[in-house]
């Protein structure tokens, strides 16, 4: 099988690459420098080129802050582009497996894990222009499968672990919010979950949600990964939201369930805190 991923750049384009070493299967990996997505004509050209019958789309504008002064470019990644390609799995019969976020429930208040039927509400450019995307691949009619993820982490980029770890190596105070709550996603493990979806065929189309398990705030976060790393000369205090003002207001509750991924694709997900230990160790053993 033919299948062409698209930021392959990014943090869970580079964990793909990782998990698809040695693969069966054709992987094609581009990013913004091989490929332009906003070119409907480009795509159709590579689609049809390596008879492309899967595109992974990891390819996203994901600067939240900076979305409120660039909507018209995010909209342009999130979902134009993201129409492009809708349309050119629809124009060949093939499957489009996309990353969306939890940003589309941005305004809900919620206290339970979220199912894929939840009402969506987005606050900010980020989440509308996301949401704008999962309804391009509707109205396409493509085979789609949309998996919504949350607090994305690996060891490659800018993410919170990497930001906390040298934090917390470098300074004796750091204030970190407690006031949003979640479950950090290791880029890997939903790597490894979208490639199981595609060993197995099984593309049963549809949205789902994919996150680690547990909970927990993003202070609570921090201070596993400074106890993980062994950072102990750094203070983690709690705050509140309200402390670091921002253009656009973060979901307060990102807990997603993962009921249906893990009963109709079979996937193992792992706990955060297993996760974590890996990412770390793996970031430990480059220095």
């Amino acid at each position: 099988m033919n299948i062409l991923v698209t930021g392959a750049n990014g943090q869970l384009g580079r964990e793909l690459q990782l998990v698809t070493r040695g693969s069966g299967d054709h992987y094609i990996f581009t990013d913004v420098d091989t490929l332009d997505i906003t070119d409907a004509v480009a795509v159709n050209r590579i689609v049809e080129t390596h008879s492309v019958e899967v595109i992974v789309n990891c390819a996203a504008y994901t600067n939240v802050e900076k979305a409120e002064d660039e909507e018209c470019v995010a909209e342009l990644i999130n979902s134009v582009a993201v129409g492009n390609l809708a349309a050119a799995m629809k124009s060949v019969g093939g499957v489009l497996i996309h990353v969306s976020t939890d940003y589309v429930f941005g305004g809900n208040v919620n206290n339970t894990p979220i199912g894929e039927q939840e009402s969506v509400n987005p606050t900010g450019a980020y989440g509308r222009t996301k949401l704008a995307g999962e309804v391009q691949i509707a109205q396409s009619g493509c085979r789609s499968i949309v998996i919504r993820t949350a607090w994305l982490y690996s060891e490659y980029g800018k993410n919170f672990v990497k930001t906390m770890l040298d934090v917390t190596a470098t300074q004796p105070l750091r204030k970190v919010v407690i006031d949003q709550v979640g479950t950090p996603t290791y880029a890997y493990d939903l790597a490894a979950a979208i490639v199981k979806i595609i060993n197995d065929r099984n593309f049963e189309c549809g949205i789902y949600h994919y996150s680690n398990e547990g909970v927990c705030s993003w202070y609570d976060f921090a201070i596993e990964i400074a106890s993980v790393a062994g950072h102990c000369n750094c203070k983690i205090v709690p705050c509140r939201s309200g402390e670091f003002p921002t253009k656009v207001v973060r979901p307060s509750y990102s807990v997603l369930d993962k009921t249906k991924i893990k009963t109709i694709f079979g996937v193992d997900v792992p706990h955060w805190k297993e996760s974590l230990v890996k990412c770390i160790n793996n970031l430990k053993s480059t220095i």
